[in-house]
């Protein structure tokens, strides 16, 4: 995963000073993915170069006392983004699981539809694996070296397409549990996707 997307998708609500992208990037990953704060404003800066966001012009005693500005996101920024949410990530290339942080980001991002990431993920997904499973079949018998790669690979798109269909029986649960306790009055919609993730975190 690029730090540029998790950025854009953290600056898609509103505009955010350095430190705040930062904090609220490890918040949304679960700090599987820590920044510093180097990282985040010379991203800012490609980002910027590139168009996608633009420093917001402070007023006086409105910046973050540094003499830094709030970044916000461009119309490019924002279709940027969303080629980003709407592109499965592929199993070519994936130095950090960038499809766990995906998910995450995409529930913290508001107006994101999180099950259709997963569907499209999971469509992806299935497709690469049945490649996986034609080539295995046409390998030869004496090639172990590359049977082993491939059965590994196998293996690995199973494993997702499995914890995918973790993820939206989840997400099925926690919409379920929002809606009854938003008609009882006993929780916010917003509150109750949290305290489903830690029901499941401690099983």
């Amino acid at each position: 995963m690029s730090i540029k997307h998790g950025l854009l998708a953290l600056l898609r609500a509103e505009p955010k000073y350095g430190y705040q992208l930062r904090g609220e990037f490890e918040t949304a990953t679960g700090s599987t993915w820590p920044l510093n704060i180097g990282q985040v404003y010379t991203t800012l800066t490609r980002l910027e170069r590139d168009g996608f966001v633009q420093p917001v012009v402070a007023e006086a005693g409105q910046d973050d006392g540094d003499g830094r500005s709030r970044y916000a996101i461009t119309e490019a920024g924002r279709a940027e983004l969303a080629g980003w949410f709407t592109t499965p990530v592929t199993r070519e290339s994936r130095p950090r699981d960038e499809l766990a942080i995906k998910l995450a980001l995409a529930l913290a991002v508001p107006g994101v539809d999180v099950p259709a990431v997963v569907q499209m993920q999971r469509t992806s997904t299935m497709r690469s694996m049945q490649e996986l499973t034609r080539l295995k079949r046409n390998s030869r018998d004496g090639d172990i070296s590359w049977l082993l790669v491939l059965e590994s690979m196998i293996f690995s798109a199973e494993a997702e397409i499995r914890w995918l269909d973790h993820c939206e029986a989840m997400l099925s649960r926690a919409r379920r549990t929002a809606s009854t306790d938003s008609t009882s009055g006993t929780a916010t919609p917003a509150e109750q996707p949290d305290r489903t993730h830690q029901a499941e975190a401690k099983r």
